[in-house]
């Protein structure tokens, strides 16, 4: 957490807590739970075409289809939508879904007509035999001699639409894609010529499958999983190591501090700025890329100061102006806990941020307007409870570092806040706390925060990733202290703007009727007919006062993203949001999001095609 640092990277997307209503039930199965990938993949997973092509998952091995949710989950594969979606389920939901998907059979589609005979042949050749000469291997020597994939982790190859089959070892010749051993997709592919993959793309999609089961076999996938969660000191360490464990988990250090896919806390995460990119640093105990030669001295300094241990100023990208709130006792055991987990021998990444913001001397003249050390100090007219909660939500929690709008330099503006603010780079409206709690009691904020959903709302986007990662971790003494003192703040003004385009009363009243269309089609099933939405569920519509912000960023990201709030032990298989870019236009979503956004009592203004435009470009995370 010391020489990279984090600059707003988390917020609450559509955590909203409107008034209860009246709320069906839906069915509590994985088919219902698992909705979302039915939108691209088929409702038995049998593939689908809308725009691009999405493959045929059903019946391939469990263990090749966990091995590629993993993979998304930690960006060594790489697909925009299918990243953002499994971002923060757990291990165990992904083998579920896995599973799932391997023990359907739905039909197969009729085969394409057949390509040019030479062309064939050629395809056909390279499947059964391969090419000695090029050290090519026969497709059939691993995918089985019907090739449908052998058990446990190689999947099957017939039924799979010839521009995808292209486009696939297209990726591995081009090197979009990798592979570790023994998967040798790689090196095959890279052997290929345009002809080949032409050629083995035409053979494929021109067969008709025979559906025979999959053969025994003993060929495995490596299966590398991040592991959410770090595993915790044992049962006998030092209550103080406990403590700081804890204390890390409510600073979040996890999320920003571990890549996807890397060591834990050992750094390497990209953290976007307007002012260039941002890379955590390794805070493992390793003696040359990470804490080991730190004292806790030079940590608290870190934390109290912002200063590395050489006396270099840090980025204000790392909160340390809300982490100089810490006490010294608290900052003592949060070192001797990164003290006593494994150490990772990982250099930090260099920063790389634009001119001048990379001359770090600069950061003074920042420091003096905008940052005053000083530690938290209770408030002696208000109770235990609120002052835990001002320390944990301002100090602890920097939950400002999102919920806040930002000046030209980066700094809060403001009293601090976390009144709401838009996150640059990332395009997130992170909502006003003190608004969403004050429409739900202690209880509701609770669970919302500990487990992702509550009768009222759920956490998308990157808040999804902050329950995940800290939130859940926290005692319900602290979480109930957050609601307090959150519900303690005067809601602050409406959020900051959208793109400013302007909507006619015309185009406005087109809108809501094509929305209304769209929305019975398309929502009602989940969100119900009058959305009251499901309680834990789906969220609800009517008067969610995160829908209703003046930005409609967030509810427009949803529509075409989709998502899942976070896997916890709360809520271990949560019910997700199918994505609608793919089989929506920019007028579609902005008609079903004005409807939104106008139906049921709601009274925010409409959405331009122009603003879902400009949301539909924006990287996911």
């Amino acid at each position: 957490m010391i020489r990279t640092l984090r600059y707003a990277l988390v917020l609450a997307a559509c955590s909203a807590l409107p008034v209860p209503v009246a709320l069906a039930a839906v069915p509590d199965t994985l088919e219902q739970r698992i909705v979302a990938c039915a939108a691209c993949h088929g409702k038995n997973g049998e593939g689908l075409k809308a725009n691009e092509y999405y493959p045929r998952i059903a019946g391939k091995p469990a263990g090749y289809l966990y091995n590629q949710l993993v993979g998304f989950r930690e960006r060594r594969r790489q697909a925009p939508v299918m990243n953002h979606m499994v971002s923060t389920l757990s291990d165990a939901y992904l083998r579920e879904i896995a599973e799932y998907y391997a023990r359907l059979s739905p039909a197969y589609p009729p085969p394409a007509p057949a390509a040019a005979a030479p062309l064939l042949a050629r395809g056909q050749a390279l499947m059964a035999q391969g090419d000695a000469a090029r050290k090519i291997p026969a497709c059939a020597a691993c995918h089985g001699k019907a090739l449908n994939g052998m058990n446990p982790g190689i999947p099957g190859l017939l039924g799979l639409d010839a521009q995808y089959i292209a486009a696939q070892l297209g990726a591995w010749r081009n090197k979009t894609r990798g592979a570790q051993a023994p998967d040798c997709m790689a090196d095959v592919a890279a052997k290929l010529v345009p002809e080949d993959v032409a050629a083995i793309a035409a053979w494929l999609g021109a067969q008709a499958p025979s559906g025979a089961p999959l053969p025994a076999g003993s060929l495995r996938l490596p299966v590398k999983c991040s592991g959410v969660d770090v595993p915790p000191p044992s049962v006998d360490a030092p209550r103080e190591l406990k403590r700081g464990e804890y204390l890390v988990r409510a600073g979040n250090c996890f999320s920003c501090h571990t890549a996807r896919g890397g060591k834990a806390y050992a750094g390497g995460r990209a953290i976007p700025t307007p002012f260039g990119t941002l890379y955590s640093s390794n805070i493992t105990p390793d003696p040359q890329t990470g804490l080991g030669r730190w004292s806790a001295e030079d940590f608290r300094r870190a934390l109290h100061e912002g200063r590395s241990k050489d006396g270099s100023l840090l980025y204000p990208g790392f909160p340390y102006t809300n982490y100089t709130r810490v006490t010294r006792e608290d900052a003592d055991a949060m070192y001797e806990f990164l003290r006593s987990i494994p150490p990772v021998a990982q250099p930090n990444r260099p920063h790389a941020m634009r001119f001048p913001y990379d001359k770090r001397s600069l950061l003074a003249g920042w420091r003096a307007l905008y940052f005053k050390p000083g530690v938290y100090a209770n408030d002696p007219q208000q109770s235990p409870q609120w002052n835990r909660g001002a320390y944990l939500v301002e100090g602890l929690g920097h939950c400002n570092a999102c919920h806040a709008a930002r000046n030209a330099l980066g700094a809060v503006k403001g009293d601090g806040q976390p009144a709401g603010g838009l996150i640059p780079m990332l395009n997130w409206y992170a909502p006003d706390l003190a608004s969403g709690a004050a429409t739900g009691d202690i209880a509701e904020v609770v669970a919302l925060l500990k487990t992702g959903v509550s009768h009222r709302g759920a956490v998308f986007g990157p808040m999804a990733e902050v329950v995940q990662d800290s939130l859940q971790h926290l005692t319900d003494a602290d979480l109930g202290a957050i609601a307090t003192y959150l519900k303690s703040l005067r809601p602050g003004n409406a959020a900051e703007g959208g793109s400013g385009a302007q909507v006619t009363a015309e185009q406005a009243d087109a809108a809501m009727k094509l929305g209304a269309r769209i929305y019975k089609d398309r929502c009602a099933d989940c969100h119900q007919p009058a959305g009251e939405g499901v309680a834990r569920t789906y969220p609800p519509f009517a008067a969610n006062p995160a829908l209703l912000m003046r930005n409609p960023v967030n509810a427009i990201r949803i529509t075409l993203n989709g998502g899942f709030p976070p896997s916890t032990r709360g809520n271990p298989r949560p019910y997700g949001m199918p994505p609608f870019a793919h089989v929506l236009s920019d007028d579609e979503v902005a008609a079903v999001v004005t409807y939104l956004r106008g139906a049921w009592g709601n009274r925010a203004a409409p959405v331009s095609p122009a603003e879902v435009a400009a949301a539909r470009g924006v990287p996911l995370d």
